[in-house]
């Protein structure tokens, strides 16, 4: 008999673990995705950050948290068996510092009381001592004013360490690509949009997929792994997507330094959202939300913005540093070193909607994702990049079973 024959819709992180594990459960996988290679556009062009549940302060219920927490633990264990290899030298080595805005949506008591909460949890869970370090002893520590002002802006009021790191994601895209590409059972379709997915009921294989280069093939199995573009095939699938939800798109700053910077590991959080990601002294992650998010909407497709070249991305790049010096100090510096520096950017998807400076937004949130079913259709709401393997893991096997 042979194997089952499976597509794999989207090459980011989702499809391409999802597509790995498969192959090797047996199935024959065609992985299909628009770019020239896998893992190459929402997936490799973001922070990395392998959640625990702390950026989430802003939800009281925990629910993000209890949601995030078993694949975050386990995100760096499932990826070394992924692509054969650990990501030492390439994630962040020092606690997150989490920073509060003066213009936060949550005051500092209140991020404190949730931290704290969140570190109960996250000490109270078995798999623990298998995150990136051990963390069965985790603790959100408030920093002395003293502290605060070594790391900290104007802007800001106060400050926690947590047990939060991030991985470079431009490294394990290139892994990620790699192991897929060595790996037997997975067929690379790239180059192709995905147009639809129609289901047959003439008892011949049940999926038909097509594309806009003419490519039209049957599958037993479809998995739609898309980051953007998901919903528009669900519903050509016979699969009705469950509202409310909210599409972003939002640019950041992939930076690397002749030198070698200390700056910290910094998120400026539930509020004026922004970034800095030390991964090794050298590469760096830059954002700041309020100026990088340049689309957003709610139907059922966000149209791809044009990442800005040139001058305007020098323009961009000149207010990323005004916005984050304001919060963390040095970050100028770090600029001004830089040998190579990229402007890209990715598509978010949430399960909610409003803006993120209203604290009733439901964007403060994200324990609403996963994956919904239409017989052997299986659409993925990845949630977080540190939450891709494990749900891939969980989805094989359910495929598998």
């Amino acid at each position: 008999m042979s194997a089952r024959r499976v597509a794999v819709l989207g090459a980011g992180i989702m499809g391409s673990a999802v597509s790995i594990d498969l192959a090797r459960r047996g199935f024959d996988v065609t992985l299909i995705d628009r770019e020239s290679e896998p893992m190459a556009a929402t997936s490799r062009w973001n922070e990395g950050k392998i959640h625990l549940g702390y950026l989430y302060g802003a939800d009281p219920t925990l629910a993000t948290a209890r949601h995030l927490l078993p694949g975050g633990l386990l995100f760096t264990e499932l990826l070394s068996e992924l692509i054969g290899g650990d990501v030492d030298g390439h994630a962040t080595t020092d606690d997150d510092v989490y920073l509060v805005h003066r213009d936060s949506v949550v005051s500092a008591d209140q991020v404190g009381a949730t931290f704290d909460a969140i570190s109960a949890l996250v000490r109270q869970h078995p798999d623990a001592g298998r995150y990136v370090v051990d963390v069965s002893e985790a603790r959100a520590a408030a920093l002395t004013p003293a502290e605060l002002r070594a790391v900290a802006g104007e802007d800001i009021v106060a400050g926690f360490r947590v047990p939060e790191r991030s991985v470079d994601t431009r490294w394990v895209a290139d892994r990620l690509a790699g192991a897929v590409a060595a790996e037997s059972g997975v067929e690379l379709r790239l180059g192709t949009t995905v147009l639809g997915v129609e289901q047959r009921d003439d008892g011949s294989t049940p999926w038909r997929v097509h594309g806009d280069d003419g490519y039209e093939e049957r599958f037993d199995v479809v998995v739609n792994a898309l980051w953007n573009g998901r919903l528009p095939i669900d519903v050509a699938a016979g699969l009705t997507p469950e509202p409310p939800w909210t599409h972003r798109f939002r640019l950041c700053v992939f930076l690397r330094t002749r030198a070698e910077r200390e700056l910290a590991s910094a998120v400026v959080a539930v509020g004026p959202f922004g970034d800095v990601k030390n991964y090794n002294g050298r590469d760096f992650y830059l954002s700041w939300y309020p100026l990088g998010l340049i689309a957003q909407g709610t139907d059922l497709e966000l149209r791809s913005p044009e990442i800005p070249s040139g001058t305007d991305a020098e323009a961009f790049v000149d207010g990323v540093r005004v916005a984050l010096e304001r919060v963390v100090p040095g970050v100028g510096r770090v600029i001004d070193d830089a040998e190579e520096l990229t402007v890209e950017g990715g598509f978010v998807f949430a399960r909610g909607r409003g803006a993120l400076d209203d604290p009733r937004s439901g964007l403060h949130r994200r324990d609403r994702y996963g994956v919904q079913r239409l017989d052997s259709y299986y659409s993925v709401d990845t949630g977080k990049y540190s939450t891709a393997p494990w749900l891939a893991g969980r989805l094989a096997a359910e495929i598998a079973g």
